[in-house]
C-alpha cells in the first residue's frame, strides 16, 4: 500500500485541473495578450478564474492577482505594501513562526531601513492579541500573519487581529498568508479585515508555478516585475494560462460541498492524532477538531531522528515530512517548534503528516500499524 501524506508540501491535481491544462497546452494554447481570435480565447481562461476565485472570497474580480505561488505572493504583499506605504512610516509587524518567503523578506526590508517587530506565539502556536496592541506603533505600516502555520496547523483569529490592528492603527495594512488556509476554510476578506493575502495553487490540489495574491482595492502596493504591462502593469510577463486555468478549476472544486470535503479531512486528522496520543514516546502538537487546521499532524518521536523515521516510512511506501519543505533547503531546528516551546530532545524527532481529498482512512490505519512496529525497532537501534 502507498499513502502519501505530504500534502502541506504538495497536492495530486484533480483529473479535471489536469484535463483543462492539457486543453490550454494543446488547443486554446495562444498568447492572452494577442489580438487575434485565439488570443481572445486564450484570455478567456484568465478572467474565468479569476472571476471564479473572486467568488470563493466574496471580493471583486479586480482585486485578485496571479502570481507564480506563495513565495510570490508573500514577496510582493510584503515588499510591494512596504516601499509604496514608506512614506508613512517603516515598522511592520509580524510573528516568530512565519514561512521563510515571509522570514526572509523581512529580514531583507531590516537591511533597507525598515524595523520589524517579531512577535511570540504561546504554546499552541498563537499571537497575545495584548502583546499585538502594545506593539502597533503610529508609524506602524504593515502587519503580517499566517492564518494556518504550515508545521503545526495552528490557526490564528484574523478578525480578531485586524481588529486589533486597525483599532490602535487605522492606516496600518494587514497582511496573511493564506497558502494553507484557503481551500480549507471560508474565508471572507472584507469581514475579516484583510488587506493582502497570499494562495498557492498547489495546495489545493491545483498545479505548482502558479498562486495569487488578493489586493483590497485601494491598497498601494509597488509591483515587483515590469516589462508588458499585464494585469494591469502589477505584474508584467505573458500569463501562465494552463496553470491560470488549472487553478481556477482547483479553487471551484474546493469550494464545492466544502463543509464535506473538510469533514473528511478533520475525520483523518482526528483518527491520526488519537492513534498516535496512545503509542508510548509520542508528543502530539496539533489540536483535534476546530480547534486546528483541518489537514496538518505534527508530531515528535521520542528517540527517534526525524530523517530516520522519514526514511523508514518511506521504505514502506508512506511519504511524510520532517517539516515545512521549503524549509528543508536551510537545514536547522524549526523556528516554529522553539517558538511553541517544544523541548530541545524533540526537534529533531518530529513529523509532519499532513491530509488532502484523496487520503483514506484505510491509509491512516497501515501507517499506523507500521509506526507500530518500526518505533521499538528504531529506538533499539538508536541505544546501542
Amino acid at each position: 500500500m502507498e499513502a502519501y501524506f505530504d500534502n502541506a508540501a504538495t497536492t495530486r491535481v484533480l483529473d479535471s485541473v489536469k484535463d483543462i491544462m492539457v486543453k490550454t497546452m494543446c488547443e486554446d494554447y495562444a498568447n492572452p495578450a494577442a489580438k487575434h481570435g485565439m488570443g481572445m480565447a486564450a484570455e478567456q481562461y484568465i478572467r474565468r478564474s479569476r472571476a471564479e476565485i473572486a467568488k470563493t472570497l466574496g471580493v471583486a474580480d479586480k482585486e485578485i492577482l496571479f502570481t507564480s505561488g506563495g513565495s510570490e505572493s508573500n514577496n510582493m504583499a510584503l515588499f510591494g505594501a512596504a516601499f509604496a506605504n514608506k512614506r508613512a512610516g517603516r515598522h511592520i509587524i509580524a510573528t516568530n513562526i512565519e514561512h521563510p518567503s515571509v522570514f526572509r523578506v523581512l529580514s531583507c526590508l531590516e537591511e533597507a531601513g525598515f524595523t520589524v517587530t517579531f512577535l511570540p506565539v504561546d504554546n499552541e502556536g498563537h499571537i497575545s492579541l495584548e502583546g499585538l496592541k502594545e506593539a502597533v506603533r503610529e508609524d506602524t505600516i504593515l502587519v503580517s500573519v499566517m492564518y494556518v502555520n504550515n508545521e503545526v496547523g495552528a490557526v490564528e483569529p484574523v478578525e480578531e487581529i485586524s481588529r486589533t490592528v486597525k483599532a490602535k492603527n487605522q492606516k496600518a495594512l494587514f497582511h496573511v498568508d493564506a497558502i494553507q488556509a484557503y481551500g480549507k476554510y471560508a474565508i471572507r476578506p472584507k469581514r475579516q479585515g484583510i488587506d493582502l493575502m497570499s494562495v498557492s495553487g498547489h495546495k489545493i490540489h491545483g498545479p505548482k508555478g502558479v498562486g495569487f495574491l488578493y489586493i483590497r482595492d485601494g491598497v498601494k502596493v509597488k509591483p515587483l516585475i515590469y516589462g508588458g504591462g499585464q494585469q494591469g502593469g502589477m505584474r508584467s510577463g505573458t500569463e501562465n494560462v494552463p496553470g491560470v486555468a488549472g487553478l481556477g478549476v482547483a479553487a471551484r472544486e474546493m469550494y464545492d460541498n466544502h463543509e464535506e470535503k473538510i469533514r473528511h479531512l478533520t475525520g483523518l486528522k482526528d483518527y491520526l492524532i488519537d492513534c498516535l496520543a496512545q503509542m508510548d514516546g509520542v508528543v502530539v502538537h496539533s489540536k483535534k477538531g476546530t480547534d486546528g487546521a483541518p489537514q496538518i499532524v505534527s508530531a515528535s518521536f521520542s528517540g527517534v531522528r526525524s530523517e530516520v523515521l522519514l526514511h523508514a516510512l518511506e521504505d514502506k511506501g508512506i511519504y511524510v515530512s520532517s517539516g515545512s519543505a521549503c524549509s528543508s533547503h536551510h537545514p536547522g531546528a524549526s523556528g516554529t517548534l522553539k517558538g511553541i516551546g517544544v523541548p530541545a530532545k524533540l526537534l529533531d524527532s518530529t513529523i509532519r503528516f499532513s491530509f488532502g481529498l484523496f487520503n483514506k482512512k484505510e491509509e491512516v490505519d497501515y501507517c499506523v500499524s507500521v509506526l507500530e512496529g518500526l518505533l521499538p525497532v528504531l529506538r533499539k537501534y538508536r541505544a546501542r
